[in-house]
């Protein structure tokens, strides 16, 4: 049986409205956590002139693989087993990196791999589109996301809702460059930064 996740049926939609116009002349994508595989069949499917990579821990790969062998989409590609933690992703560059609810849920130095990664791998130009819940100057944004960092600290005391100054600041470390913040539903938002030109 495949996997399924009620959230990205709901968010699939507002998530792609914002992230077309930044992939529409790419070429290839990154999905880091690709999780039960639905994001990328729909966003596959949706953008046709990608190549999308999907990604996770190898005890999410059934699942994921499960939804692209339904979907006979043939511009996405079967998951590759990626730990942010280790120096080798198993890629070597990429237009483009999208990742969904995954720096609340890793420990803080996991997601300062995270963009160390992203850096390294993207292509100058490239743009990087985070999408979850942040705060803002050390605050909530709603009741939600604070009962929502609660639940997340109880499952695993690293993880958390993550202050947007502190990922901004990694990722300019990483080269990054803060373009866009989108807002989204449900109190979530879209983080877009464009890789920068390495200077000469």
């Amino acid at each position: 049986m495949k996997p399924y996740s009620e959230s990205c049926d709901q968010n699939q939609d507002p998530i792609l409205e914002v992230i077309q116009p930044y992939f529409s002349d790419l070429k290839t994508v990154l999905e880091i956590g690709s999780g039960t595989g639905q994001h990328a069949v729909f966003f596959a499917e949706k953008m046709p002139h990608l190549h999308w990579q999907t990604s996770d821990q190898a005890q999410y790969h059934e699942g994921i693989n499960a939804w692209l062998n339904d979907s006979a989409l043939t511009n996405i590609a079967a998951p590759i087993h990626l730990n942010v933690d280790q120096d080798d992703w198993g890629i070597q560059a990429t237009d483009a990196v999208f990742s969904a609810n995954t720096v609340h849920i890793m420990s803080w130095k996991s997601a300062i791999n995270l963009f160390k990664g992203v850096g390294k791998l993207l292509s100058s130009g490239g743009y990087f589109c985070l999408y979850g819940p942040f705060n803002y100057d050390g605050q909530f944004t709603s009741e939600s996301n604070a009962r929502f960092d609660v639940w997340l600290k109880q499952r695993d005391s690293n993880s958390g809702v993550r202050d947007f100054e502190a990922v901004n600041t990694e990722a300019e470390k990483a080269g990054l460059k803060l373009i866009m913040d989108h807002t989204m539903p449900a109190n979530n938002r879209i983080l877009v930064w464009q890789k920068q030109s390495l200077p000469r």
